[in-house]
């Protein structure tokens, strides 16, 4: 907690206390090297963030939308391709369907785990598409348009139910993108392989984004790919330097998107303590599930015996949602809303004609989400006072509710 008695949504500055040494000496080793692009310090935390992710190769990029994007390009997503995904999560990811050249088509989520409804993609696929009889890819009965790739969201660090998903890219001959910006160390258990797998290492490639905040953040931008197909690998490498593969040779045109040595260090040294900030992160999940239990219309984030959960976010849902956060606020209790407004109702859209009720679900999520505070070193009394002060909101609620019915 603060001094001045507030709990904050977020906090960064315990960890950058703790690793403030080390992480002023990957600022010192630049500066006497030299390289501030590429370089050594990018090429180790590549490797060590692929063996982390149970990867053959990681390459290291601007952010987690250029990493979509490249992600998006290697894989051949072409211009006008539908390329499918959901409607509740951060517009990054439709940001790079879009800048890749390809349309937006979307896909409700499921009502428990927030995720792509892999029933809903199936319905999709089967009912809306034509099989193409030789590419055996996906083709919209009514736009005519080639389906090219799934993007599943691992929303909030849990990851989709990959093993449906998969089988149906297969069936259709479709890339899957994982977008994993949440995930970092996330875990799935797939039934159909019987092992536990990493997020960024079942589809195609997977997507990162180190933006400061994620459960492993640079002191800046940065994001990184991670795949076990070498020739996504070196295409992803060519589009993020101008298209070369060695300076001055450009084999096509690409884009400044590489990752700064400065953050890759940064990123190393992070790295090592991520599997203990992940732990820490599910304790807090674990106090949270025993202190909100006895609230009444709280719903708590649901974990599959297939998910391994990182709660990048702890998200809760309620139909008061507004009253709630206001009240927290008013106690000095820090909240997010991830996401207020699904994509396909942004303004941003409006041309691609969707409108409300399209997709239903996401649309009843984003008026009851709430994000509580969560991260390493959030303290056992700061998320008691967080339960209590939800609990006496919900009760005041209830006693209003029952006001307004005997009034009636």
């Amino acid at each position: 907690m603060t001094d001045n008695g507030k709990i904050p949504f977020l906090d960064l500055t315990f960890l950058h206390k703790r690793l403030e040494q080390e992480l002023t000496t990957v600022f010192r080793d630049a500066l006497q090297s030299g390289m501030f692009i590429g370089g050594p310090m990018v090429e180790q935390f590549e490797r060590e963030f692929a063996s982390f992710c149970g990867t053959s190769y990681c390459i290291g990029v601007n952010s987690g939308t250029d990493a979509l994007r490249f992600a998006l390009v290697a894989a051949g997503v072409k211009q006008g391709d539908i390329v499918i995904t959901v409607p509740n999560t951060f517009i990054a990811t439709t940001e790079a369907i879009s800048q890749a050249g390809a349309v937006i088509e979307f896909i409700d989520v499921d009502e428990h785990t927030y995720n792509l409804d892999c029933e809903k993609l199936r319905e999709y696929l089967e009912t809306q598409c034509y099989q193409d009889d030789t590419t055996g890819r996906p083709v919209h009965i009514t736009s005519k348009r080639t389906v090219s790739a799934i993007l599943p969201v691992h929303l909030y660090g849990q990851m989709a139910d990959m093993d449906p998903i998969m089988e149906l890219a297969g069936r259709y001959h479709l890339p899957v993108i994982e977008d994993a910006c949440q995930a970092h160390g996330a875990g799935y258990f797939s039934r159909k392989e019987d092992c536990w797998k990493k997020a960024g290492s079942i589809g195609l490639a997977g997507a990162f984004s180190f933006y400061p905040g994620k459960n492993l953040g640079a002191c800046g931008e940065g994001g990184a790919v991670t795949t076990n197909n070498e020739e996504i690998a070196i295409i992803i490498r060519m589009l993020r330097d101008h298209g070369q593969k060695k300076k001055y040779y450009h084999e096509i045109e690409g884009y400044n998107g590489r990752l700064d040595a400065i953050q890759a260090g940064i990123l190393q040294v992070k790295l090592r303590y991520l599997a203990e900030w992940n732990e820490s992160r599910r304790l807090c999940a674990a106090r949270y599930r025993e202190y909100l239990a006895p609230v009444e219309d709280l719903i708590l984030p649901l974990v599959p015996v297939w998910a391994r959960h990182v709660f990048h976010l702890y998200i809760i849902r309620t139909p008061l949602r507004d009253d709630l956060r206001a009240f927290l606020a008013g106690h000095q209790i820090d909240t997010g809303l991830h996401y207020p407004v699904p994509l396909h109702l942004q303004k941003a859209y409006q041309h691609l004609g969707y409108k409300k009720g399209d997709y239903p679900v996401a649309e009843r999520l984003a008026s009851e989400i709430l994000s509580l505070p969560m991260y390493p070193g959030l303290m056992d009394y700061q998320q008691r006072r967080v339960a209590e002060k939800i609990a006496e909101a919900k009760s005041i609620q209830q006693h209003a509710a029952k006001q307004l019915t005997s009034a009636a």
